[in-house]
């Protein structure tokens, strides 16, 4: 590019496009998008200065970056991320005047704790990294630029420990990102689908957070972390089963009481895959599991149930999946409320009408309330949908079918792997142990 008139012959000819020549020596003129770019930046550090300063190119060469562009979709790849292209004479520079968007950190509503910290990660990954960084002052932090997305081209910020990272684990990951072949990436959810090398796993091998303490826990266990631009949520790699079972309130409060609380977890976790399971080969298959007089009682509260227990089951759970999918779409102030009164209104009227027994009523609330339980949402899903094929199993061979369903399900976790690592790998002691540390119990990569 020779000349300064070259420049606009190369980009859009567009209403966010700007071209500004300045009456200066030197035959400056500034080209910039409009949108994402901060007009008293602009103002402040380069229009006024310029037009005041009595050497405006010396100016220009003392705040700007020079920068030869060879091609029209790489200039276009620097306006757009909002700098300001500074043409003077045959020499061009860039300045960086991008807008910042939504930097302020949110309240924890999603990941809550008790004790800990209250605040979340924004939407700006540049002050992510600033709070991340703050939070984690060891000397061997290392942070990459990315960028995802062939037509987003959104940036990306790769985080990790070098002192502690596993080498092999990096390497996977950056080939991992190397490899993702989509136009549009615009959120860490997308891209833990892109990544996985198992496209039809039921279980997350990688967490998604957005709290900083979380973050800074697992770089100094190891593990490396991604922050996109547009979304609060990180990306946390590798992460074994244990992780998601896992609260920040474990670290915040005394250590009998975190061993009761991650306890009960699993007890939850137990009930919300296998409780309609059991139901169902309890009712249908095998009643003199329980006692006469337990048996007696659910014949008795199923009397004016006109079909067959797993249909019952099915009915119950399909409501409560739907209460909680319109929990979540509806609007804050009136989903709770919503919610609630249907599903109070749905199981009386259903008990009622004789739809459903009052056994099942209480079945089907244990599950949901322990499907809540466990403190990464994405494993929650995943548990919600694992108790469907459990419960048709089990319909048609009874306990002995839950029995063979529980069985797979946990061979096949074991037969998971995240970045190399057992899914089922486990720490001892507490859970700030270095994950990178043991590398001796690494498996092969899938």
């Amino acid at each position: 590019m020779g000349t300064v008139h070259d420049y606009a012959a190369l980009l859009p000819a567009t209403e966010e496009f700007v071209r500004r020549r300045m009456d200066v020596p030197g035959n400056i003129s500034l080209y910039y998008f409009q949108p994402v770019c901060d007009a008293d930046k602009i103002e402040r550090l380069l229009i006024y200065p310029i037009a005041t300063a009595p050497e405006p190119a010396s100016y220009v060469e003392s705040i700007c970056r020079r920068r030869e562009l060879g091609s029209s979709e790489e200039l276009y790849g620097e306006l757009i991320r909002g700098n300001v292209l500074v043409a003077l004479e045959a020499e061009s520079y860039l300045f960086d005047a991008s807008k910042t968007w939504n930097d302020k950190p949110g309240e924890a509503n999603i990941e809550t704790t008790v004790q800990g910290p209250q605040s979340t990660l924004s939407e700006n990954a540049a002050a992510n990294a600033g709070i991340i960084r703050h939070r984690y002052p060891a000397p061997g932090f290392r942070m990459e630029s990315l960028q995802l997305g062939a037509v987003t081209r959104t940036p990306a910020l790769l985080l990790y420990d070098a002192d502690k990272a596993d080498p092999a684990v990096l390497a996977d990951v950056k080939s991992r990102i190397a490899r993702v072949e989509a136009d549009v990436v615009q959120s860490t959810g997308q891209l833990e689908k892109l990544i996985n090398k198992q496209k039809r796993s039921l279980f997350p091998t990688m967490i998604l957070t957005d709290r900083p303490d979380r973050i800074v826990l697992n770089l100094a266990q190891g593990k490396a972390i991604l922050l996109m631009e547009g979304t609060p949520f990180s990306l946390v790699f590798p992460a074994v089963f244990y992780d998601f079972m896992s609260a920040m309130d474990d670290l915040y409060l005394p250590h009998w009481v975190t061993r009761m609380l991650v306890f009960f977890r699993y007890i939850a976790l137990f009930i919300a895959i296998t409780f309609p399971a059991i139901y169902v080969s309890v009712i249908s298959f095998n009643p003199e599991l329980f006692r006469v007089q337990m048996t007696l009682s659910l014949a008795g509260s199923r009397a004016n149930v006109p079909y067959q227990s797993y249909v019952e089951v099915l009915f119950m759970l399909f409501m409560a999946e739907a209460m909680t999918e319109a929990s979540i779409r509806l609007p804050r102030f009136m989903g709770s409320t919503a919610t609630t009164v249907g599903g109070l209104i749905l199981g009386q009227a259903a008990q009622q009408a004789g739809l459903v027994s009052s056994a099942m009523i209480i079945t089907t609330s244990a599950v949901i309330i322990s499907s809540f339980v466990i403190p990464i949402n994405t494993m929650s899903f995943a548990i919600r949908a694992v108790r469907y094929p459990l419960l048709l199993i089990s319909s048609m061979l009874g306990l002995f079918g839950a029995v063979v369903g529980l069985f797979c399900i946990v061979c096949y976790l074991a037969s998971l792997r995240s970045f190399g690592y057992p899914y089922l790998k486990g720490f001892v002691g507490e859970p700030s142990v270095s994950f990178g540390r043991r590398k001796g119990q690494r498996g092969t990569s899938n």
